[in-house]
């Protein structure tokens, strides 16, 4: 390796960065707040999938200080975005295309979820007629809150996640 490169591969602490390959088809979410990484994961159910999935933690950010991202090999249309913006909204997804970045969708907190989060009241009429479909209206989206259809308990989204 010639002196250019080895250079090139410094960061600014004289520390070495790690390179992960370009995929060719698939999608990157990236600006996970670090430590999140392995949870959104699991979240999105990636431990499931037979593709190949690199999960980078606690990366070097100019933005945040330190970060958590996520390549995933596979089509991103097999994923429903609304549950993306559910898991973190305030990350971002690039999707790939032989090897370039075609499209940036813009995560947001979903207006409605269903069947995503369960109801914990015990008194809710999901908890007696297991066909009924679990509803969730977000009613805080600053607080990233939401409230159950049918009996309005609060599901605050970061309480589950610490």
């Amino acid at each position: 390796m010639s002196e250019k490169e080895k250079k090139n591969e410094q960061n600014k602490d004289g520390g070495y960065k790690l390179h992960v390959g370009k995929i060719e088809e698939g999608f990157v979410i990236d600006h996970i707040h670090a430590g999140r990484g392995m949870q959104i994961y699991h979240d999105l159910g990636l431990d499931k999938l037979d593709c190949c999935v690199a999960i980078i933690r606690n990366a070097f950010s100019v933005k945040m200080g330190k970060k958590d991202m996520i390549k995933v090999e596979c089509p991103i249309d097999q994923f429903d975005m609304d549950f993306f913006g559910f898991v973190d909204h305030t990350a971002t997804v690039d999707v790939i295309k032989d090897g370039e970045i075609i499209a940036k969708p813009k995560l947001e907190l979903p207006k409605q979820l269903k069947n995503v989060i369960h109801c914990h009241n015990p008194r809710c009429i999901t908890s007696t007629e297991q066909q009924l479909d679990q509803i969730f209206i977000l009613t805080d989206p600053v607080k990233g809150t939401y409230r159950c259809k049918y009996c309005e308990t609060a599901y605050k989204q970061d309480a589950d996640r610490k």
